[in-house]
Order: structure tokens, then C-alpha cells, then sequence
């Protein structure tokens, strides 16, 4: 049997733009993509704390060091600047491999950088 485990969480980042006439996509700091081992172009799932909003996209790159949120596309209808999101990853694992699982959690102070 496979189960879908949480694989990796940015915990309560702040959307930093909102970009309705882009392709789509969840642009994302490069700092903080490598922190929560999320490659670009992976999906993934975002939770809006502010508004309950519940929606899925994929990953792209956005400048190292910067903070960037910015969530593109059809998607921008769903969040505002300022909004406090979590960004999660998922992955399959079989039985022995759940045992010893463990995601990666990333917190990130105010700016959204990285605090642990």
C-alpha cells in the first residue's frame, strides 16, 4: 500500500503579490524552495489562513533571498497581499518507508525569511 504523506510545509508565509494576468504558478523565494526541498515546476497545495481559501498549483523560482509569494494566474483571485498562507508538498510512500518519515517544516519570521 502507498499512503500520501506531507513531505514538506512552508508554515505561515505572507503572500507578498498577487498576479492575476500571469500563466499561473505560485512564484516562491529560491531560499525558501530549497529549505522545504521543493523543486520548481512541483505541485503544490496552498492554504489560506486568512480567507480558508484551499487551492492547488505548481512551484517556480523567484529571487534568492527576496521573500517572494507571489501567487499567479486565476489563482490571485483566491489571495490578497498581506494574506499569511501555507504552502505544502505531498509525496507517496510505501509501509517501511512511512516508519521512519519525517516532513520538513520551514518557519520564516515576518519578511518570510527562513527562522527554522
Amino acid at each position: 500500500m502507498q499512503r500520501i504523506m506531507l513531505k514538506s510545509k512552508l508554515h505561515r508565509v505572507t503572500v507578498t503579490h498577487s498576479e492575476l494576468e500571469y500563466e499561473g504558478s505560485c512564484a516562491i523565494d529560491i531560499t525558501l524552495l530549497k529549505s522545504a526541498n521543493i523543486k520548481e515546476y512541483e505541485q503544490i497545495s496552498i492554504y489560506n489562513i486568512t480567507n480558508g481559501e484551499r487551492f492547488n498549483t505548481y512551484a517556480i523560482q523567484a529571487e534568492k533571498n527576496s521573500g517572494i509569494i507571489s501567487i499567479n494566474g486565476a489563482a490571485a483571485h483566491l489571495v490578497s497581499k498581506g494574506d499569511l498562507v501555507i504552502i505544502a508538498s505531498y509525496c507517496s510512500l510505501n509501509e517501511k518507508e512511512v516508519v521512519s518519515f519525517k516532513p520538513t517544516i520551514v518557519h520564516v519570521d515576518n519578511k518570510n525569511l527562513v527562522v527554522s
